[in-house]
This record gives structure tokens, C-alpha cells and sequence, in this order.
């Protein structure tokens, strides 16, 4: 089972899913993403853990997620923009190559028995960006948005904290 959830910075998305999570299973896998990039992230990063109790287990990956053992769990993957950028920077701001990496990671991870929960953002949805490598990235994040809500069974966008259903 896949689940799917975008929408803004701060519309609730990660709250949601773990509400989402906490109902599916009593000890899910909060799969965080992120790199840890400066102090400042570093804060965020303690803050969001500071959100889960000891009934979650806390994996972090920053891009090879199919590589972890997620047979059988519920798993919250927050989320696939960071994991989106990780790629993006690492491939010098190939969108192409960026997009064909992150396709391929998708389709190994997704191949597990377990139930997922993407979440990730409508960054296009937003002001145009102002730079080229702005434009890209929104792009990219559209176009691989797209690709997992295809495959998802349910998706939905959230909007001022409250859940709207899509598919």
C-alpha cells in the first residue's frame, strides 16, 4: 500500500502521516531524509524527532532508501523533497539524471512488502523561482511527484492542516 501526501511548507503534511502511520501500526519507521547541513538544520532535524515517541523507530537515509530492510512495517517517509535535493545536488542540478535516479531508487524501495507513506511538497504551487537552478528543481519536484502519485492508492493534499483526498 502506498499513501501519498503534498501540499504547502507547514500545511500539516508530516502530521498528518504520522497520525496516519500511528493508525496503521503501533511502532512505525520514521524514515527521515535529510542531510544534516548546518546547525541550524541540525535544530530542525532535533526538533522533528522531538515530535515521535519511543513507539517509532527513526531510520536516517539520505538516498539509497531501497537499501534499508522495511518487509512488513509502516513506514513514514519524510520527505521526498529533501530526498529529491540530496540527488539534485549531488548530480551537479541534472534534472534528467537527478529524475532517473530517484525513478530507479522509487521503484527498488517500493518493490518491498511494507506500507508507505511519502510525504512531500507543491513547491510549484508557490512564487516562480527566481533562479535557474530554482526553476529545475520545482520542475523536478513536479515531474517526480507526479510519477509516485500514479503509483500511489491514495493521495491526498493538504491545506491549512486539514486533509483533502485526491485518489
Amino acid at each position: 500500500m502506498i499513501y501519498y501526501i503534498t501540499g504547502g511548507q507547514r500545511s500539516g503534511k508530516s502530521s498528518y502521516g504520522q497520525k496516519l502511520a500511528l493508525s496503521l501500526s503501533d511502532n512505525p519507521v520514521y524514515l527521515a531524509t535529510s542531510r544534516h547541513w548546518d546547525g541550524d538544520y541540525e535544530k530542525r532535524i532535533e526538533r522533528h524527532k522531538a515530535d515521535r515517541d519511543e513507539r517509532w523507530e527513526n531510520i536516517e537515509e539520505e538516498k539509497y532508501l531501497s537499501t534499508l530492510t522495511l518487509e512488513g512495517k509502516v513506514v513514514l517517509v519524510d520527505c521526498v523533497t529533501l530526498w529529491l535535493t540530496n540527488f539534485f545536488v549531488d548530480t551537479k542540478n541534472d534534472v534528467d539524471e537527478c529524475l532517473r535516479l530517484a525513478k530507479q531508487e522509487f521503484a527498488k524501495l517500493i518493490e518491498q512488502q511494507a506500507t508507505f507513506i511519502f510525504i512531500s511538497n507543491e513547491i510549484g504551487m508557490g512564487t516562480h523561482a527566481h533562479t535557474e537552478v530554482g526553476r529545475k528543481f520545482t520542475d523536478l519536484q513536479g515531474w517526480m511527484n507526479q510519477f509516485i502519485a500514479a503509483r500511489a492508492d491514495e493521495a491526498w493534499l493538504m491545506v491549512s492542516g486539514i486533509p483533502m483526498k485526491l485518489k
